[in-house]
């Protein structure tokens, strides 16, 4: 009770502060997205330069096979013009390699799950009137902590990533659900929908 009325005595620092709090939800929230599409589109990319590079080096052989064959001069051409091709992508994969960084991705994002998660739980405590304002500003301090430890070990983000991120949270609507979506999950002594009535 005495933990109550310390947190009721300072409603202006309580707005103050849930202002605050929600703004740096809504950033990992996004940040956390963002990261999640980085890595998928990396992931693709890899796939597709995979693809490619069994595509061209196929292509070298038939060309040099085609110079065996033929006066030589058309297959030796097509296979110089694809093989430097293909070189120029084995390089290009040895120094960029997407794989890991579609794995550096994933790795921040489920970083900053957690630290969203926290986020919220904070932000219920505090609307939830039971904690006192300086354990909720000591928490807040740490979670500032956390967020600065994943983001200065985390890869950039790209604006195609941040804009498939933003499609995902305000269109599709990712992060929310409704009661029926969630009572779908719960035994039905913690459902709040009622079921249908049977016909």
């Amino acid at each position: 009770m005495e933990q109550h009325s310390r947190t009721e005595g300072h409603p202006e620092s309580l707005s103050i502060l849930e202002g605050q709090l929600r703004e740096c939800f809504g950033r990992v929230v996004y940040s956390h997205k963002t990261h999640e599409k980085c890595a998928d589109i990396l992931l693709e990319r890899h796939s597709q330069i995979k693809l490619w590079q069994i595509i061209l080096s196929a292509a070298t052989t038939g060309g040099f096979i085609l110079a065996m064959f033929s006066d030589g001069k058309v297959g030796t051409f097509v296979g110089i013009i694809v093989s430097t091709i293909l070189l120029i992508l084995n390089a290009y994969t040895k120094n960029y390699d997407l794989g890991e960084l579609s794995q550096k991705h994933r790795q921040a994002g489920a970083d900053l799950w957690i630290i969203r998660e926290k986020y919220l739980t904070l932000i219920t405590d505090l609307r939830m009137g039971m904690t006192p304002i300086e354990s909720l500003q000591k928490d807040r301090d740490g979670l500032l902590i956390e967020l600065y430890a994943v983001y200065s070990g985390a890869p950039s983000t790209t604006y195609q990533a941040y804009k498939k991120a933003q499609e995902a949270l305000q269109k599709l609507e990712d992060m929310t659900f409704s009661d029926s979506e969630i009572d779908a999950f719960l035994p039905k002594e913690l459902k709040r929908t009622s079921p249908p009535p049977n016909n």
